[in-house]
C-alpha cells in the first residue's frame, strides 16, 4: 500500500509499505477514507520536534472503515465507519479513567513515564505508524475508536480526529466560560476551532491575533475581533481594548514555530532578534530549510511572553501549541507575580470527541469551512509544501487504493 513516510529532517516521500496486520487482540485494521496534515507533522519535517525514526508513516488524523478486529474488540465489527483519535488510550488505566487519555499508562510502548502515544510521531511516542496511508493498525481499538453516524460526513469527521478536540481542549484548559473574554494567539486551523469552541462555551469577547490577512478574515467571520501583529502591537491593543485589565483567558494555538513581527511596533529590536536566533538553534539544531520550505519559526518563545502580558491578574492560560522537550524557556517570574493559572498539554482526544460528534450530527457546528485544499495521496508532498507556506485553512489528503 502507499503511505507518506518520514525519511529525514526536510525529507518525506510517498512510497510503498507493507500493509498493517493485527498484532494484539485489542487491535483493529482501518481502511482510511480520508486523512489530513496537521501543523504537528510540520514540526517533524522542520526539525522543531526531534526523535523521528526514518521509515515512520506520518499522520495522526483519520477517518475510515474497519476491515478487521482482534478477538478482544467487542464493540466494533468490520464495516463500521469510525473516526480515529490522534492519541491512543487503553481505557482502563488510572489516567484514562480520570479522563487524561493522552497520558495513558499502557498505550506507549516506552512505558508509563514516556507520556503521550500518538500516531505518526517520534520514538518517544511509540512510534506508531501514522494515518497518512491506505490502511492503519489501531491499538486499543475498543477504547479509542468512535463510531460515526451516517449524517456526519468524512470531511466533518476528519476534523474531529484532532483539530477540533484539541481546540476545545485548549478552551477548557484556559477556563473559558459564560461571560469571559478570551485572547487566541494563532488563527490557523486550531486557532479557528478555538474561536468556535470559545463561542460554544459562552465567551462574550474573543480577540484573535495573527499576521496573515486571510486567516484574520476567517477569524472575523467566526466571530472574533482581530489583530494583525505586523501592523499593531497585540499586547498594547489588547490592554487598550480591555481598559488596561487584560483578558480573562488566553489560548496559545501557535507553539514553537511562532514567527516574530516583520514590521510595525511589535517588530523586535536587535537584542530580541539575537535571543530569538539563539532559541531557534536550541529547539531546532537539525533544521534543513530547502528553497524556502521547512523553515522553523523565528520566534519560538514569542507567544509565551505575549500570553503572560495580555492576561489579567489571576487569569488563566491554556497552551495547546506544540513545544518540544528541548524548549526550556518560559517567563515564569512574570506569571508567578500575576498569580496566573497555567494549564497545558496534549489533547485528551477520547474524552472530547463523542461530544463533538454529537454537536456536528445535530447541526450545531459544521467544521468543514476550514478545509482549504484537497490532494490525492500521490500529491501529498505538494500538500505539505502548501501547508508549510502557512496557507490558510486545513489540508485534506484523499486516499485512493493502490492499483
Amino acid at each position: 500500500m502507499k503511505a507518506v513516510v518520514w525519511q529525514d529532517t526536510g525529507k518525506i516521500a510517498v512510497q510503498d509499505v507493507p500493509e498493517p496486520r493485527i498484532q494484539e487482540p485489542t487491535d483493529a485494521i482501518v481502511r482510511l477514507t480520508a486523512s489530513a496534515i496537521c501543523g504537528t507533522d510540520l514540526h517533524f519535517i522542520r526539525g522543531t520536534m526531534s526523535g523521528m525514526v526514518p521509515g515512520t508513516i506520518l499522520g495522526h488524523e483519520g477517518v475510515g472503515v474497519i476491515e478487521e478486529v482482534g478477538s478482544e474488540v467487542r464493540n466494533f465489527k468490520p464495516g463500521d465507519r469510525v473516526v480515529i483519535p490522534s492519541t491512543a488510550s487503553c481505557g482502563v488505566c488510572m489516567p484514562c479513567r480520570e479522563g487524561n487519555t493522552a497520558q495513558c499508562d499502557n498505550a506507549n510502548p516506552n512505558g508509563p513515564e514516556a507520556g503521550t502515544a500518538f500516531y505518526g510521531g517520534p520514538k518517544d511516542s511509540g512510534p506508531l505508524d501514522g494515518l497518512q496511508a491506505e490502511k492503519a493498525r489501531i491499538i486499543y481499538a475498543h477504547s479509542s475508536l468512535v463510531r460515526l453516524p451516517d449524517n456526519v460526513s468524512d470531511d466533518q469527521a476528519l476534523m474531529l480526529s484532532d483539530i477540533f478536540p484539541t481546540a476545545y481542549f485548549g478552551a477548557d484548559l484556559a477556563g473559558v466560560s459564560h461571560g469571559k473574554s478570551v485572547a487566541i494567539f494563532g488563527c490557523g486551523p486550531v486557532g479557528q476551532f478555538a474561536i468556535i469552541s470559545a463561542r460554544l462555551m459562552g465567551a462574550t469577547r474573543i480577540i484573535a491575533v495573527d499576521q496573515h490577512q486571510d486567516r484574520l478574515d476567517l477569524a472575523q467571520q467566526n466571530g472574533a475581533e482581530v489583530i494583525d501583529f505586523n501592523q499593531e502591537d497585540p499586547v498594547a491593543v489588547i490592554k487598550r481594548l480591555t481598559d488596561g485589565h487584560g483578558v480573562d483567558c488566553v489560548i496559545d494555538a501557535v507553539g514553537v514555530d511562532a514567527q516574530h513581527a516583520h514590521g510595525g511596533p511589535a517588530k523586535p529590536d536587535a537584542d530580541e532578534l539575537k535571543e530569538d536566533r539563539e532559541l531557534v538553534q536550541q529547539v531546532a539544531p537539525d533544521a534543513h530549510p530547502d528553497h524556502g520550505h521547512w523553515v522553523p519559526g523565528d520566534a519560538p518563545g514569542q507567544v509565551l511572553e505575549w500570553s503572560v502580558e495580555v492576561v489579567k491578574k489571576g487569569g488563566q492560560i491554556g497552551i495547546i501549541g506544540v513545544y518540544s522537550p528541548d524548549m526550556t524557556t518560559y517567563p515564569i517570574g512574570k506569571a508567578m507575580n500575576k498569580n496566573l493559572t497555567l494549564r497545558m498539554g496534549n489533547c485528551n482526544h477520547r474524552n472530547y470527541i463523542p461530544h463533538l460528534v454529537d454537536l456536528v450530527a445535530s447541526g450545531v457546528v459544521d467544521p468543514t469551512r476550514v478545509i482549504s485544499k484537497q490532494e490525492g495521496l500521490t500529491d501529498a508532498i505538494s500538500a505539505y509544501e502548501a501547508f508549510d507556506q502557512r496557507q490558510p485553512g486545513w489540508l485534506k489528503v484523499e486516499l485512493q487504493p493502490s492499483e
